[in-house]
């Protein structure tokens, strides 16, 4: 995912993400796949306003009875390996997706379909019902959670680096970077920006790429000499890379502050009704270790595993 800070429609991430410049409205958050169309600047700067956040007289809304009703539910996907994509057969996968397979059966939703779109996109196509749930594992932060509501986090994930083999400039974490004035590169909307950004790196220089596969053929490339993502998805695109490695995982600092980010679904603000019916069966998955099970075949391992709360990262 990866992953996710300032504004976006969504690191999560991961990551995630903030207010982009110039050229990371350019670029698309996500791989989308062929022939899907995107939804377009306009609705990735939606996310930019907020919305408010439900409050204790709200209804909780009544989205939860009407799923059951037409027993489908419709997920916002960014085509994001190993977040929520399509695969080559055509189906749809990843942890979100399949997480949300488990737990909206439980809810009596027996069947679940992909809207995919760009990752920017995500929380203004939620807000305008063009889909009932993002599941993208999106990182939930502060200014997210003023435009939707997140259900508690089910991964938590840490930053790293794709160098080149060997590291030779040696960077491990944001400060490394500024101070040996490596070329940096990180993916649109990524919170990463706002990482480098905090640690002294003028964000204008900041080379913003698509996603983390364009990152990797950068630092091959020669054309950066680092790119910043989350530990998953860097240690997952180079595992066939004979020029670059990723660096051991790290954690990024937050106004001076160690920070763990984590990713969840999100709903509508109104419907809290279905966002607390999704956070009971999760807390199931997490007490029998099934969660576990079913994030692991897309590489995720226990140091991925959390017990934060959504309420806790949405203070920052």
């Amino acid at each position: 995912m990866a992953p996710p800070l300032r504004n976006d429609g969504n690191d999560g991430t991961e990551a995630e993400k903030r207010s982009p410049s110039r050229r990371s409205l350019l670029a698309s958050r996500r791989s989308l796949l062929a022939g899907v169309s995107a939804l377009g600047a306009v609705g990735a700067l939606g996310a930019a306003g907020c919305t408010r956040v439900a409050t204790a007289s709200d209804n909780g809304g009544d989205l939860l009875g009407r799923l059951k009703a037409q027993g489908v539910v419709r997920l916002g996907i960014a085509g994001e390996i190993p977040f929520g994509y399509i695969d080559r057969n055509g189906e749809l996968t990843g942890e979100a997706p399949e997480l949300a397979k488990v737990i909206f059966k439980r809810l009596g939703v027996d069947r679940v379909q992909p809207v995919p779109t760009e990752f920017g996109s995500l929380i203004p196509g939620l807000n305008s019902q063009q889909f009932d749930v993002v599941s993208a594992g999106m990182y939930i932060n502060p200014e997210r959670c003023q435009q939707v509501v997140f259900a508690d986090p089910d991964y938590q994930m840490l930053d790293a680096f794709i160098v080149r083999k060997g590291n030779p400039k040696g960077l491990h974490d944001y400060k490394d970077v500024v101070a040996k004035k490596a070329r940096f590169a990180t993916g649109t909307g990524y919170a990463e920006i706002q990482y480098a950004v905090e640690a002294g790196y003028k964000e204008s220089d900041i080379l913003i790429v698509p996603d983390q596969v364009a990152g990797l053929n950068a630092v091959e490339a020669g054309r950066v000499d680092v790119f910043a993502g989350t530990a998953l998805t860097t240690r997952e695109v180079v595992k066939k890379s004979r020029k670059a490695e990723s660096t051991k995982p790290f954690t990024p600092l937050v106004k001076g502050k160690p920070h763990v980010d984590g990713g969840g679904f999100a709903f509508r603000s109104t419907e809290t009704r279905l966002r607390d019916a999704f956070n009971v069966e999760l807390k199931k998955l997490k007490a029998s270790g099934e969660l576990f099970r079913i994030l692991r075949p897309f590489g995720f391992t226990r140091a991925e595993m959390t017990d934060m709360t959504a309420k806790e990262l949405c203070r920052g």
